[in-house]
């Protein structure tokens, strides 16, 4: 947890004294869930017979985008970007995921604007009024581009069930909680 918070700066926003230490008591108890996570998923990987890389994230500066923490959560963000184990355990959950048929005719069907030829979005054509068979790409020419995405997302909620799962089994110590959790005074949920 120390390794974790040292790569995460302290919130310099609280001025008073106060602030300061309810920033840092929500601090420590992010950091608890971004350890926990780490520790969790090592354990899975190790019950799976998943052997995950060495872990170098120490040796280098977290990165994370914004896209990331605002699609996952900073908590699994990070987890994922400094955790070996966890990033295998994605992996693996994600290769497991069979997509069918009809979920990737169903992706394509609903979202034409993702579909555009450049010609058609250079004439700024409306994928939903006006646009003709010509200005989408084919439906066999993004079939496995679709299949990827949407295995992606099947496997990322796949690893947000398991992690559910497997918290739930944890039994955190006093200060060491969820920082949503509102069980405790200093809760805040924050993306």
């Amino acid at each position: 947890m120390d390794a974790v918070l040292a790569i995460v700066p302290a919130r310099d926003r609280e001025v008073r004294p106060e602030g300061r230490a309810r920033a840092e008591r929500q601090r420590r108890r992010w950091a608890t869930q971004v350890a926990v996570a780490d520790e969790l998923a090592r354990r899975a990987c190790a019950a799976r017979g998943l052997a995950p890389p060495p872990d170098e994230s120490l040796a280098r500066p977290l990165a994370v985008s914004g896209t990331e923490v605002a699609d996952l959560g900073s908590i699994i963000a990070v987890t994922l970007a400094r955790s070996p184990a966890a990033r295998t355990l994605l992996a693996a959950l994600e290769a497991e995921q069979k997509v069918p048929e009809k979920a990737v005719r169903g992706y394509y069907d609903r979202n034409p604007d993702r579909f555009l030829t450049s010609e058609a979005l250079r004439r700024g054509v409306d994928p939903y009024d006006g646009a003709v068979p010509g200005d989408f790409l084919p439906y066999d020419e993004v079939h496995e581009d679709v299949v990827r995405e949407l295995r992606r997302a099947m496997g990322r909620q796949a690893f947000f069930d398991w992690l559910d799962r497997a918290r739930a089994e944890v039994e955190y110590t006093p200060g060491h909680e969820h920082p949503g959790d509102p069980s405790h005074p200093d809760h805040e949920h924050r993306h």
